[in-house]
């Protein structure tokens, strides 16, 4: 049995969700049910019923941090997680820790002073997120999710990774569609919210869905709502958890990304579905989209765009051809569920018993 801590700066459902929290949850699934057990660390936002009750709890057991176990396995939530690196390895005792995104440098330090075996999962290309420089980790393997992400790293830090893409579990996300919608998920600036109003503007004959994914604040609602608002064929959703209920309504999924996407682990779980993905050239994303969509420059003209998106939703013929490509392409052995994890467990064990066989030299 491994004993895996999977540790970042940002937060952990039911307090944050997003597609790292996402392939988390699933990696730490699959864990259990091979035997091992998997633990979390994690910042604590303190929002909501959730978080109230958290701050209460860490207030009155002057601990550094709170443990609780909603998602099935246990979570250790601190305003600083990297200051609570030795009270998770005492109580948790790791037998390797996963590092990824926000803050891997400063809690990934903390771990090493601890002797936890590292293995850093690069999952973005945000450097300035890391909180230092990657090579100060002197003992760290490394997984990338895309062929990109890995290149990335390779040009910053001279480092090698092993590339595992995101897991995706196809019964979360495979289903019927009454394929309703176009479909944008995380109507975010850097996500191509504006590129996807611009878009649904030109095509009013089309409706559009916006959903939620990460947290919308009150203004940043009202700013998108009011955008919307004299598009009639366009509607907002909030968040879910259960993105059967999106994937159910839509017929293409858009991802007008202007971002340096890693992956974009949206396209694949659409995919599932055949539900082919109109996508721009930036970062991971076009190998995510690979022959399940059309992939264009985010910067190429708007009609281009816009009649990608049209020749999909009425010419019957070059739908069914690229819904059947996107099915068979969420099938190829790299998305495998199998063939992923035994690649990430074979990574881990390996790095924890190469820590063990130098802390034995010693």
């Amino acid at each position: 049995m491994v004993n895996v801590l999977f540790a970042g700066g940002n937060g952990y459902t039911p307090e944050f969700s997003g597609g790292v929290q996402s392939s988390t949850h699933h990696l730490a699934r699959q864990l259990q049910a091979a035997g091992h057990q998997p633990s979390v660390l994690a910042a604590l936002f303190g929002g909501g019923f959730f978080g109230f009750k958290s701050r209460a709890k860490l207030k009155l057991s002057r601990q550094p941090a709170v443990i609780d176990d909603y998602p099935g396995y246990p979570v250790v939530r601190a305003w600083f997680p990297w200051e609570a690196a030795e009270f998770a390895t005492r109580k948790l005792r790791p037998d390797v820790a996963v590092v990824q995104c926000h803050k891997s440098v400063p809690i990934g330090k903390a771990l090493q002073a601890c002797d936890v075996p590292l293995v850093v999962y690069l999952r973005n290309v945000e450097f300035h997120e890391l909180g230092g420089d990657l090579r100060e980790l002197t003992s760290a393997r490394y997984i990338a999710n895309s062929e990109f992400t890995a290149r990335a790293y390779k040009h910053q830090f001279g480092i090698d990774s092993v590339v595992i893409p995101p897991t995706i579990d196809p019964v979360q996300y495979r289903t019927g569609s009454s394929k309703d919608f176009v479909t944008l998920i995380n109507p975010y600036a850097e996500k191509g919210f504006e590129k996807a109003v611009a878009i649904a503007e030109q095509c009013p004959e089309i409706q559009f869905l916006f959903v939620e994914s990460w947290k919308l604040d009150d203004d940043h609602r009202a700013r998108i709502e009011k955008t919307i608002a004299p598009l009639k064929n366009v509607r907002l959703e909030g968040r879910t958890n259960d993105m059967k209920t999106v994937y159910g309504r839509t017929r293409i999924l858009l991802a007008p990304s202007k971002w340096e996407e890693a992956w974009g682990r949206v396209a694949s779980e659409a995919h599932c579905s055949g539900i082919p993905v109109v996508g721009s050239r930036r970062g991971g994303l076009p190998e995510a989209i690979g022959k399940g969509g059309i992939v264009l420059d985010y910067d190429a003209p708007l009609e281009d765009w816009v009649g990608a998106v049209r020749r999909l939703w009425s010419d019957k013929a070059h739908y069914q051809q690229l819904s059947e490509a996107a099915f068979e392409f969420s099938k190829r052995p790299q998305m495998q569920l199998d063939n992923q994890f035994a690649l990430f467990l074979d990574t881990i064990t390996e790095a924890a018993a190469s820590s063990w066989d130098t802390r034995r030299a010693g």
